[in-house]
């Protein structure tokens, strides 16, 4: 089946080389105001995926993106975030990369034209029923994401994808397709830009929505961020102080004592 991929249409602007810094930077913040308003067209599919996700993840499964380049690299993003946000261990979130973690810093030539790969990457880390794969894509003909979600489908795995492409292979292989339809770069085909900012939006709701509801949010506070810096020690104390109304000095002796936000407030009348 032929589609057209909208992210690989000529840009809407001609001589950009010619374009002052002011009118380049202008024309790229006009296209941006777009993503938005397509990623708010996909709410409905970005809610039949978290659906999945959280069913799945209340029952010991777990998450995993693939992807590749700057998609491959949005995912491993999100995921390494929800530890350090949301108190998670570090394998319930799992993002993975074609050509492995270096190619989150350098470019690995051909490495997501395997068709195979994905599925191997996956197998490493004994993906079962249990999990659910999201497949990011901006043109949705990846191979290492399209061959890994063929054979999660053959097992019985979730599948779900984040592509720009409408009717794209990637858009038809996944069970729980999310399609944010961004249309030409401001650059001819550098997907990295609007295409990319859609992908990263969608993955902000798809985590924090699922950390909500699994419970890893209280009242609208991270309570069980991980405290691995000062400046989340010093956010972690005021969160107390304001959720107790105590001064600053019993808030720290708290969040010292008990180790999370979550456990100082819970365990603050116990004292």
């Amino acid at each position: 089946m032929s589609f057209t991929k909208t992210t690989e249409q000529p840009s809407n602007y001609e001589h950009l080389e010619k374009m002052s810094i002011n009118e380049v930077l202008t024309h790229i913040n006009t296209e941006d105001k777009t993503v938005p308003q397509a990623v708010e067209k996909a709410i409905p599919q970005i809610e039949a995926l978290i659906t999945q996700i959280v069913a799945k993840l209340k029952n010991g499964g777990r998450l995993f993106y693939i992807g590749a380049g700057t998609s491959g690299r949005l995912g491993v993003v999100d995921a390494s975030e929800c530890p350090p946000t949301f108190g998670v261990s570090h394998d319930m979130v799992i993002g993975l990369i074609a050509g492995g973690d270096s190619a989150i810093r350098k470019a690995v030539e051909f490495a997501e034209d395997s068709d195979n790969q994905g599925w191997k990457d996956l197998k490493e880390h004994q993906i079962s029923k249990k999990d659910v794969v999201i497949g990011i894509a901006a043109s949705g003909t990846t191979p290492y994401v399209i061959g890994a979600l063929q054979e999660c489908n053959k097992n019985n795995i979730v599948t779900g994808c984040i592509t720009c492409n409408e009717a794209s292979p990637l858009d038809i292989t996944a069970k729980y397709p999310i399609v944010v339809t961004v249309g030409p770069e401001f650059v001819t085909g550098s997907s990295r830009m609007k295409a990319g900012t859609a992908q990263k939006l969608v993955l902000n709701m798809i985590s924090t929505a699922t950390m909500i509801q699994l419970e890893r949010v209280k009242g609208n506070k991270m309570v069980d961020m991980q405290l691995s810096n000062n400046k989340l020690v010093d956010r972690g104390t005021r969160m107390i102080m304001e959720e107790l109304n105590i001064e600053r000095q019993q808030a720290a002796k708290l969040l010292e004592k008990y180790g999370s936000v979550r456990n100082a407030i819970n365990n603050y009348g116990a004292q």
